[in-house]
């Protein structure tokens, strides 16, 4: 197996679809098919399900994939380490984030970042934090943009203000409450919650505290999902205070988290003693001054 067959690999695999890879990779299906095939007569594995219009992998098409974005990940980070030895100004920048964050965040840094460098081009990746800390492993990038908690024996951060959680709810849904803006803690007890996976159990500490056990009916990372099933009136949203601006409709209506205030913060992340390549280092480097006093912690 060699890094051509990776990349034939990783494409199929990315477009979910052979046709679809081969039309990337600019060859005919049949011979990528070929290719595949004796792949997998050269490992004495079985890579792909048959007989579906979509890819879907084995249990060692799935191994595969994680070893695939290792190796070409180092690959592709030696040789922006390398063409960016001297200035930082050329190469691609490799930037994983998390849906709110993204959409919220990510365009006014990269268009400050941009008028900076402009020859420096940018590979972006979306998915929720455990993904994204799994590519930042992987080598496939080198920032993670994700939300706490995460592990600062493993990563370095730069920690972002605090942002106040918010729920979303129908707007004839079952809370009116008085004040049209906020919400106490204890008002969601009974009520039917979707939260995120990866604040269950501050949720359920929170709750606790505030003296009632949650009905939570959904666990999600994806806020745009919860959003929606929120404004259908499933359930109600706890998300993060960006959120407003991912889904803006008549029907949906926001309010903060109030006594207690509830809060959460954005972290840029990377791999703790890896060395990162200039434009990397330059992108930390401006999140730094945009955000002053932010405490570079876990440094």
């Amino acid at each position: 197996m060699d890094i051509r067959d990776m990349k034939h690999f990783a494409a199929i695999v990315e477009e979910g679809n052979i046709s679809h890879a081969a039309r990337r990779l600019n060859i005919a299906q049949p011979p990528l098919s070929k290719q595949m095939k004796q792949l997998e007569d050269e490992l004495g594995v079985q890579l792909f399900e048959r007989g579906s219009r979509r890819i879907r992998l084995t249990e060692a098409g799935r191994l595969l994939r994680e070893r695939v974005e290792q190796i070409l990940g180092l690959v592709d980070g030696t040789v922006k380490e390398l063409t960016d030895l001297n200035s930082g100004l050329t190469g691609t920048l490799s930037i994983g984030t998390v849906t709110t964050s993204g959409a919220a965040l990510l365009p006014n840094w990269i268009n400050k970042f941009h008028t900076l460098y402009p020859n420096v081009t940018f590979q972006l990746w979306e998915g929720d934090g455990y993904r994204i800390l799994e590519l930042l492993d992987n080598r496939v990038i080198e920032i993670g943009i994700i939300r706490a908690p995460f592990d600062s024996q493993i990563y370095e951060s730069i920690t972002l203000p605090d942002e106040p959680l918010v729920v979303a709810m129908k707007r004839d849904g079952r809370i009116c409450g008085e004040d049209p803006d906020k919400i106490r803690l204890s008002e969601l007890a009974g009520q039917p919650l979707i939260i995120p996976l990866r604040w269950k159990s501050m949720v359920l500490g929170w709750c606790e505290r505030a003296g009632f056990k949650p009905t939570i009916i959904c666990v999600s990372d994806g806020i745009i999902h919860n959003l929606l099933w929120a404004k259908l009136g499933i359930g109600i949203a706890l998300v993060p205070d960006f959120s407003k601006e991912l889904v803006v409709d008549s029907g949906l209506i926001y309010k903060t988290v109030a006594e207690p205030t509830i809060a959460t913060h954005t972290e840029i992340v990377w791999v703790r003693n890896r060395n990162l390549s200039a434009s990397s280092k330059h992108f930390l480097n401006l999140f730094k001054e945009m955000i002053p006093g932010n405490g570079t912690g876990n440094q």
